[in-house]
């Protein structure tokens, strides 16, 4: 005969597993400390905060052709008087540097003249069109 086994009615577990509750803790943890440094990080801009009198600027425009000549403010120039002229524009505060260079152009030659406009100590400089230089 078959004796048949008697099976304890199961018992609730009193203890709850927290190792996975600590993992996800520590994971938390670590995304926090490195978060955070970059939430706070600051940088410093001067932002006008109101509307001030408005400067005056003279443009001076410098052109480079296809073929290399300069022109200033529409006049064709020598390379020997570009340093002159910049000069003369550095003593004026209001005064601007536009540099509009023909697409067809060589790049050697927008390079050097761009290293006396540098060699000068312009500091207000800005380029006239997105044209990309040819290859």
């Amino acid at each position: 005969m078959v004796k048949a086994a008697r099976v304890p009615e199961p018992v609730p577990f009193s203890a709850i597993n927290v190792t996975p509750f600590i993992d996800v803790m520590l994971v938390l943890l670590i995304v926090m400390i490195l978060s955070i440094p970059v939430a706070t990080h600051k940088v410093p801009i001067d932002l006008p905060g109101q509307p001030g009198p408005v400067s005056e600027e003279r443009p001076h425009q410098l052109a480079i052709d296809r073929g290399g000549a300069l022109f200033w403010d529409g006049r064709r120039i020598a390379d020997a008087e570009l340093p002159g002229l910049l000069t003369a524009m550095q003593r004026d505060a209001v005064a601007v540097l536009h540099m509009n260079t023909d697409p067809e152009a060589r790049y050697d030659r927008f390079d050097s003249v761009l290293a006396v406009v540098k060699r000068a100590g312009v500091d207000r400089l800005g380029f006239i069109g997105n044209r990309p230089f040819p290859d």
